[in-house]
């Protein structure tokens, strides 16, 4: 980033005003979540209580959670290195698991518990989610849109409370094109979901959004419904987003959440970090480091299981490492902790504007990549990729991913199973069918990104940096402009994809 003149001597005093705080924090078993706890204990010293609030039957089961993912996650393992024998007791002294969920009144805290902890938290950091782009639109709206609300209303339990921040999303913005400015969402007046969130952004026409009917019809249509609910709510939740002018469900039920916090902070001071697509860690606390339950887009394609897809190559691709939207996280927790004034703070933690790259890059990097390190298929051979399609419409697309599952399947036209073997084709034919679906499927949720033209501006987050000492610029890192994107791609992100969510080896050069 551009920062101007030199940074002051003094900075903004993170540790000086993260240390010997008490934190109450949701989502911390997620990729986010872990990465903000770890940072806070390995780079704060002397920092506070961290009160977790952890889904679980009862106290006993949080706990097992707790231990099980967080102190033996291997995102911790510098931390284990740090204090060796005592690290266990490290992380006891420090983490403190609260049973409990966001989709439940008072997070589902019981009274004493209450009581005892709203006594000493002084900031409340929500990374709780529900990241799935096509979640069934009532959960999506219980967690990511009530959920927020429910935190923000304990919070003003807590007497001591001096910040609360919120983790969200930089998609809230939209489906518009142009370039969204880093302001607060509003309720009112009606026309505000076009007007606030950017200037130079290129209006649409949609209709007012009513949170409190979304609310209900997620409710009403949930409890209508005899069968196939989970299909019937992921459908719903997609086409109310459409509606009003969103990708997905995500999109939409975050950006309703950042609409009820506005509403209901009052004069608490609040922060909403916005970041864009967040990849594996770019150096903390060690690179590569990646936690998830899908395989990327990238990994697939190295699979050899995605060799074409639909979306405009020249689109931009706007990913950002995790261990820099942590860093930004808690600079800017620190900046309006200190200021400690009643006002609503965004910044986009996004690549975009500042340090673009596109979807042709990256499956280039991935190319080169898996061409000299391909990965290994279930029999241990080496798979051969070749160079990303991409395909301009959904059915160039549909034709393009026919004709490849059918060749590999064996479902040629020349084939003569059919004559052999009638059951056999058939069960062929499903099974065809079934991928070819399946990637209809995941191809519809990213259509809208491969061709997405909205740029997120980062003038806040620049400004953050420029407030910060050379030595918190360091231990603080979030110069995004600093990114080498064929390093990171090449030698970072598929590397710690292929270790930590394929778990497989580093492959011998070609």
């Amino acid at each position: 980033m551009d920062q101007g003149s030199p940074p002051p001597c003094d900075g903004i005093g993170i540790v000086e005003f993260l240390q010997g705080k008490n934190y109450f924090i949701t989502g911390a078993t997620g990729f986010l979540g872990k990465a903000l706890v770890e940072k806070m204990l390995r780079g704060i010293p002397d920092v506070g209580k961290l009160f977790l609030l952890i889904k679980g039957k009862d106290k006993e089961a949080t706990m097992k959670r707790l231990k099980s993912e967080i102190i033996n996650a291997e995102v911790f393992k510098i931390l284990k290195a740090i204090h060796g024998s005592s690290y266990e007791a490290f992380m006891m002294s420090k983490l403190v698991p609260v049973c409990g969920d966001v989709c439940s009144a008072n997070l589902g805290i019981d009274a004493d518990t209450t009581n005892e902890i709203a006594k000493e938290i002084d900031v409340i950091i929500n990374s709780a989610a529900k990241t799935t782009w096509d979640t069934r639109y009532d959960v999506a709206i219980n967690i990511n849109t009530k959920g927020p609300a429910r935190v923000l209303e304990f919070g003003k339990k807590c007497k001591k409370l001096g910040l609360f921040l919120h983790v969200s999303s930089a998609y809230v913005n939209g489906t518009r094109q142009g370039v969204f400015f880093e302001k607060p969402f509003c309720l009112e007046p009606r026309t505000a979901r076009r007007d606030t969130i950017t200037s130079k952004a290129q209006e649409i026409s949609v209709p007012f959004l009513d949170i409190d009917a979304e609310i209900k019809l997620a409710s009403v249509a949930v409890e209508s419904i005899d069968r196939n609910a989970d299909r019937i709510m992921r459908d719903l939740g997609m086409e109310r987003a459409r509606i009003h002018g969103w990708c997905s469900t995500y999109e939409m039920t975050k950006a309703m959440g950042e609409m009820l916090i506005d509403s209901m902070r009052s004069s608490i001071p609040t922060v909403i970090i916005r970041p864009s697509l967040i990849e594996s860690t770019y150096r903390e606390p060690f690179p590569g480091w990646i936690q998830g339950y899908k395989v990327p887009i990238l990994a697939a394609y190295g699979q050899c299981q995605l060799p074409g897809f639909v979306g405009d190559p020249d689109t931009i691709a706007d990913t950002v490492p995790m261990d820099m939207v942590v860093n930004a996280t808690l600079t800017a927790l620190a900046k309006h902790g200190i200021d400690g004034k009643p006002e609503l703070h965004v910044y986009h933690v996004a690549t975009s504007v500042a340090n673009p790259h596109s979807f042709k890059d990256a499956f280039n990097y991935a190319y080169d990549y898996f061409s000299s390190s391909p990965l290994l298929d279930s029999k241990g051979k080496k798979i051969a990729i070749r160079p990303m399609k991409f395909l301009v419409s959904m059915d160039s697309f549909t034709d393009f991913i026919r004709n490849e599952v059918a060749q590999r399947s064996g479902l040629t036209p020349d084939d003569n199973v059919y004559m052999s073997d009638p059951k056999r084709y058939l069960r062929m034919q499903v099974a065809c069918f079934e991928t070819v679906h399946r990637f209809m499927r995941i191809a519809n949720l990213y259509r809208a990104y491969m061709f997405y033209k909205g740029r997120f501006d980062v003038t806040n987050t620049k400004r953050l940096i420029e407030d910060m000492s050379s030595e918190e610029r360091k231990k603080f890192n979030f110069d995004i402009e600093s990114i080498n994107w064929e390093h990171y791609i090449k030698s970072v992100h598929i590397p710690g994809v292929r270790k930590h969510l394929l778990r497989q080896p580093p492959a011998a050069k070609l």
